[in-house]
């Protein structure tokens, strides 16, 4: 195999190396996990629309974007200071809030999304 396409192959074993981390040693991504796969379900026994499932799956992936980049950004916050620094709590708070904004997004979209159709399914 070509020098270029074994480093290329290599660069997605470390990145699926590093999601696996995420989901195996983080509770919350496991949570979102879940939620995002009920909701992707859901989508589909709904029969929603091709343009509404791409926009729960964008709003799933932006949830995990997020969890991903807040896990990232503890762990080298602990390696900077792995002592009770308030410095180091705020930022670690702010990144927990990046996560908990993307997922009430996420949710709101699933609201906006689902309501109308589970109204009419209820209204039968």
């Amino acid at each position: 195999m070509d020098r270029g396409l074994r480093r290329f192959a290599r660069g997605f074993y470390y990145a699926g190396r590093g999601i696996v981390y995420v989901f195996r040693h983080e509770r919350n991504a496991r949570v979102h996990l879940v939620f995002a796969a009920l909701a992707f379900l859901v989508g589909l026994w709904l029969r929603v629309s091709d343009a509404e499932l791409a926009a729960i799956f964008f709003a799933i992936i932006i949830v995990f974007l997020a969890e991903i980049f807040n896990t990232a950004v503890e762990k080298t916050l602990d390696l900077v200071d792995p002592h009770h620094n308030p410095h180091v709590m705020l930022i670690k708070d702010m990144t927990a809030g990046a996560v908990m904004v993307a997922a009430t997004a996420a949710a709101v979209v699933g609201v906006v999304i689902f309501a109308p159709y589970l109204v009419r399914l209820w209204a039968r």
